[in-house]
């Protein structure tokens, strides 16, 4: 059906205004990681929700690009990460031991790893200071990806 007492131009504006405002009201906040690396990663994270602790591994994310980890609100204000750089080597991990698997994972529980048939693994924390949605960015060692002339 077309509105014949507007012009074509400002139906079309008023849709899409329509359909934005819609929509906007259903946006959903997420937990996304973009690398800003050279190299491809593999990215787990971890996270304590109204279950317990929880692991879960792994994300491919190219060079350049980014992902969507979690879908809806943070579970809670702190996000653990851990990633490995499959093309040069090397990882971003910290202090915070948790679960992990060599393939596709999702585990609950941080404890006795090694006794549940799991590795243990140090996580970097990130303080998303009670927000809903955050993003976080995992980027090159300073001086890597440089040549000199």
């Amino acid at each position: 059906m077309q509105l014949s007492f507007f012009p074509r131009a400002i139906a079309h504006t008023i849709v899409t205004a329509l359909s934005f405002i819609l929509f906007a009201g259903l946006a959903h906040a997420d937990l996304k990681l973009c690398n800003a690396t050279s190299s491809r990663v593999g990215v787990a994270i971890g996270y304590q929700d109204k279950s317990g602790w929880a692991t879960e591994g792994w994300w491919n994310i190219a060079s350049q690009t980014c992902e969507t980890l979690l879908k809806g609100a943070l579970p809670s204000r702190f996000v653990y990460v851990h990633a490995v750089d499959y093309d040069r080597g090397g990882e971003w991990g910290g202090k915070n031991d948790m679960c992990t698997m060599e393939k596709s994972f999702a585990i609950r529980g941080v404890q006795e790893c090694a006794n549940r048939g799991y590795k243990r693994t140090g996580f970097f924390e990130v303080d998303t200071g009670e927000a809903k949605e955050w993003t976080i960015r995992l980027t090159d060692p300073a001086g890597q990806g440089k040549t000199d002339k």
